[in-house]
């Protein structure tokens, strides 16, 4: 067996390991290789295997294509296919020595909240609801990449740890050390692309839910919007835009949207931006699939398009432009970039996991490449963030993507977590999958706030045009009257708590209605809550589009774990339900009922408290109340209705607006500069056009802002050409210790 071990830079260490085509050696190597950091070995290669596999290609008659409804739309199949060898690979074994102590953390976003993956095991595979990341980040001064685009499973075992690769070609990866967990992510992106720059407006709210059903409602909802005075950046069109029969079909149905252009003028006209959802799967009587079809262009066997052609993303382009773009759309919603997970998304009850891995493996297999069966959203993305850029000069590439890969963060993608259940149980894990996908370098993520499926067993209640009444494991909420039921009321103000210190700031999901005023009236403690929030929110977006420009520059997390900040504090390596937006909030989210269960059943006796630990090393501000604690300790933080609990670092600087109902709306100039004192800080404040690559000129400005305990003083100093004032307003925050 060949192997190459290159020193890319002094801690990213790339290994390959190969064998000859004739295959006249060894196909297993236990020369170990050892990785070290001054002088200490962190880690060690002990074994590679390779076993020899036969890649088959399936063939049949496009005619033979029959189409059936799924929980992906518009399926395209047939039961006719010819299995063909086609050429020959190996399935390749990365066997690891690592330490008995480090974390095991990243890896991407999965659904059952695992934190540290010691001693378990995942599959890595695409899916709704899971977005794997071959991308393992520890506690132990390193990470590890693997480059391949196959599926795979990671098993952890004592202090062993194995990657089971199904397809390759070769073995490569990477080994990436650092001083942090934030040295490590910066390497991951110097390898695989830095985070794309968001427009403004992604920091604001984005009202969706399934289904907008014309345009005469999305022009509505706006209006409605600006006149109860609550602010909004988005509203998005979600699946059935085109006409009826014609499953993603990318021409809006002319007797519902009549003319889109004006509609989208007059969301323009109200500062509001417009999102399309667009799918890779097309009905086979559309003319989309036609043009498809006839440039041959099509994936085998199937009614997608050929993400790994060049050309055939070139025409999805053309097709998305032709009336979606043309018409004023500021950002995409593709929708179901992991196309093959039908096999796992069906019948009453969930399949075991390696169950559910094996059936998506092998419906994909029948119209994909193996070697490449991880990546279909990261060229579906590739494909949109090229021909944008080339198209649409001047607008920022957003691109809303329910499946991303290794890289996928450099093509203007905001991640989310798919599908998920309006449950509390559902809430508390996904606090920690945020966490992974911050771990995993990927600044851009937020879910469906709220849950996405919300009805249990009331089955006329559910969304999605669902008409056959059948029990699937993946619908399963809590509450079957929705927004009627006052225990739901409460989980949805929670749920839009948390998203409000998320990095985008989302509700979405069917079943029952999303917008803030079908959870009461004003004065109502649900709806007041919301409105609230929704204006704390607009209120950082100085702070947040600040967070962004870092992320994009120096590879930052937005959403991060504990162990990110206070490494030196033992007491956060078991923290996953509490994490920092930025450097200056921790946020820990409720996730337990303290007002209604199901059904609007009161709760008696109820505890409105959440347990919350304030790391060593610093002091700690509640946001809500400015009581002051001292770090390394737990405290029982009071969580009514219309609050989570949520802490600012000292020395925290942070920018705030205030009184603006869309995040453009001063240019993302603050009004006020927040300090917490108690010891020095600094913030570099970023102000750009907010949309738009101008910066990449350097037509934008940095204003670092630096805190001086000793002094009690804020200093300013800038940077850069973009016309910006450099004074402001300060408020300081002074520390009163709390008893």
């Amino acid at each position: 067996m060949k192997r190459k071990v290159e020193q890319v830079s002094e801690n990213i260490t790339k290994v390959t390991m190969s064998v000859s085509v004739d295959g006249d050696e060894s196909l297993i190597d236990t020369k170990p290789i050892d990785f070290t950091r001054n002088g200490k070995r962190l880690l060690s290669q002990t074994q590679v295997s390779f076993t020899p596999i036969t890649v088959y290609r399936y063939e049949t008659d496009s005619s033979a294509l029959m189409k059936k409804q799924t929980a992906n739309g518009e399926v395209a199949y047939t039961d006719k296919k010819v299995k063909i060898a086609d050429h020959d690979a190996y399935s390749i074994k990365l066997d690891l020595t690592i330490g008995s102590n480090e974390l095991l953390l990243g890896m991407g976003q999965y659904e059952d909240g695992i934190y540290d993956y010691r001693n378990r095991t995942e599959y890595l595979y695409e899916s709704n609801m899971r977005i794997a990341i071959p991308f393992l980040v520890t506690t132990g001064n390193y990470g590890i990449l693997i480059d391949s685009e196959s599926s795979m499973v990671f098993t952890s075992e004592g202090n062993q740890i194995t990657f089971t690769i199904d397809c390759a070609r070769e073995l490569r990866y990477y080994i990436i050390t650092g001083e942090s967990i934030s040295d490590i992510i910066l390497s991951y992106h110097r390898i695989t692309g830095m985070p794309s720059m968001l427009p403004r407006w992604t920091f604001g709210y984005i009202q969706s839910k399934e289904r907008y059903q014309s345009g005469a409602e999305l022009e509505d909802i706006v209006s409605t919007f600006r006149t109860k005075n609550i602010p909004v950046d988005c509203i998005v069109q979600d699946w059935f835009s085109w006409e009826d029969g014609l499953w993603g079909e990318k021409k809006f149905d002319k007797k519902r949207y009549p003319d889109l252009p004006s509609t989208v003028k007059k969301l323009h006209d109200a500062h509001v931006h417009f999102m399309v959802s667009i799918w890779p799967n097309m009905s086979t009587d559309s003319d989309n699939y036609s043009e498809f079809a006839g440039a041959g262009l099509l994936l085998p066997n199937s009614n997608l398009y050929d993400v790994f052609s060049e050309d055939a993303r070139d025409l999805y382009w053309k097709q998305t432009q032709e009336e979606i773009m043309s018409s004023g759309t500021d950002a995409l919603w593709c929708d179901n970039a992991e196309p093959f997970s039908d096999a796992d998304w069906s019948g009453e009850f969930k399949k075991p996991e390696n169950e559910r891995y094996r059936v998506v493996k092998e419906l994909s297999e029948q119209s994909m490449d193996p070697e490449f069966l991880n990546s279909y959203g990261l060229y579906h993305a590739k494909g949109i963030y090229e021909n944008w850029r080339k198209s649409l000069p001047d607008k920022r590439v957003v691109n809303l993507t329910r499946s991303g890969y290794t890289g996928i963060q450099k093509y203007g993608t905001i991640l989310w977590s798919g599908d998920i259940c309006a449950t509390y149980d559902t809430l508390r894990r996904q606090i920690t999958e945020g966490i992974k996908m911050g771990l995993t370098g990927m600044p851009y993520w937020t879910l469906d706030i709220g849950g996405f499926f919300v009805v249990n067993d009331k089955y006329e209640n559910r969304g999605c045009n669902d008409q056959s009444h059948t029990p699937v494991w993946f619908w399963h909420g809590d509450y079957n009257d929705g927004v009627l039921d006052a225990g739901y009321r409460e989980l949805y103000v929670r749920w839009l708590e948390f998203g409000t210190f998320l990095p985008i700031f989302r509700s979405h999901g069917t079943d029952t209605p999303r917008e803030p005023w079908r959870f009461g009236d004003e004065g109502d403690m649900f709806y007041d809550a919301i409105i609230a929030h929704i204006r704390l929110r607009y209120s950082l977006i100085p702070y947040l589009y600040s967070l962004g420009a870092a992320a994009h520059r120096s590879g930052d997390a937005i959403m991060r774990s504990l162990l990110m900040d206070f490494a030196y504090d033992e007491e956060v390596r078991g923290i996953s339900d509490e994490y920092m937006l930025g450097p200056a909030f921790l946020v820990a989210p409720v996730y337990t009922p303290m007002y209604y269960q199901p059904d609007s059943v009161e709760i008696p006796d109820p505890v409105r408290k959440r347990k919350v630990y304030l790391p060593k090393g610093c002091g700690w501000y509640d946001l809500h109340t400015g009581d002051y604690y001292e770090g390394g300790t737990y405290i029982d933080s009071d969580a009514p209705i219309d609050r989570i609990p949520v802490f600012v670092r000292e020395g925290s600087i942070i920018p705030m607006s205030s009184d603006i109902s869309y995040a453009d709306e001063k240019g993302g100039i603050p009004d006020v500069i927040r300090v917490y004192e108690g010891r020095d800080g600094s913030f570099t404040l970023y102000i750009d056009d907010g949309d738009g690559y101008g910066y990449e000129d350097g037509h934008c400005c940095d204003l670092q802002l630096t805190y001086y305990e000793a002094d009690h003083e804020l200093t300013i100093s800038r940077s850069g050409n973009y016309p910006v004032r450099d004074s402001f307003a300060v408020e300081y925050i002074s520390a009163v210790l709390k008893k």
